[in-house]
């Protein structure tokens, strides 16, 4: 119990100080795009209405989840084959290197010729810039699998998608995680980022509106719940990786009292 208070009490301690230094450095400012920090909190409930959740935060998400979910698919598939062959991995690594050097948001125009300017396109921004941390996480961790216990595998007769399954996505499953923490917080930015062109909902949209209308405290109010949204999911994230990667943290766990 000592120790989940302690835990609780580090998450909470950082974000009140900024919090605090916010309030403090904005309280008496007087510039209409630095508004103070009271203003925005009392602003932000007569915003962000039931209604308003459910027309631009809701889509959001739902873009933001089917975008990750692609993305998550095709990196791990293609990362398997790609790490599980020597061959696969020399054609496909210039090309790989290629591809990801080049940013996803100037892809937006191209994507818009080919999707439109519909829900497809954002899930498509979303999904071709978080493909690469995934992909490529998974494959350094299938390139990583304990080359004795893939012997050991195949001295036991596990192969196929038993050897699969229980050998090389599992000792892959640390590094694949890695790789879809890093694509959470990019599939976030991409989210707002194709929804500020040709939208007509979204958190993207929405802070874009209220900037050109000059809704200042508005606006602040759509940052503060991308903030809120991006913790939420972070939260959920790591609950999902202490589930499926229990056995992980336990051996870590067991390596540091041993020592």
């Amino acid at each position: 119990m000592r120790r989940m208070l302690l835990r609780l009490l580090f998450a909470v301690a950082l974000p009140a100080v900024l919090i605090a230094l916010w309030w403090l450095a904005s309280d008496g400012s007087t510039n209409v795009y630095w508004p103070p920090l009271r203003t925005i909190l009392k602003t932000f409930p007569d915003v962000w209405t039931g209604d308003r959740l459910k027309t631009d935060v809701l889509p959001s998400i739902l873009r933001l989840a089917a975008g990750y979910a692609t993305a998550a698919v095709v990196g791990v598939a293609l990362g398997t084959v790609i790490g599980s062959y020597r061959r696969v991995r020399a054609v496909c690594e210039p090309v790989l290197e290629f591809l990801r050097a080049v940013p996803p948001p100037v892809l937006v125009p191209v994507i818009m010729l080919f999707a439109g300017i519909g829900d497809t396109m954002k899930i498509v921004v979303i999904a071709s810039g978080c493909v690469w941390p995934v992909l490529l996480n998974t494959v350094e961790g299938v390139r990583a699998v304990d080359p004795v216990m893939k012997e050991t595998a195949l001295s036991y007769g596990i192969t196929g998608v038993a050897r699969l399954r229980t050998l090389v996505l599992r000792s892959a499953s640390p590094q694949i995680f890695a790789g879809l923490r890093q694509a959470l917080s990019i599939g976030i930015i991409l989210m707002v980022i194709s929804e500020m062109f040709a939208a007509t909902d979204g958190l993207g949209f929405t802070i874009v509106q209220f900037q050109r209308s000059f809704a200042i405290p508005d606006m602040w109010t759509g940052i503060l719940v991308l903030g809120i949204l991006g913790f939420l999911l972070s939260v959920v994230f790591q609950v999902v990786e202490r589930r499926v990667l229990g056995w992980y943290h336990g051996l870590r766990a067991a390596n540091r009292r041993s020592s």
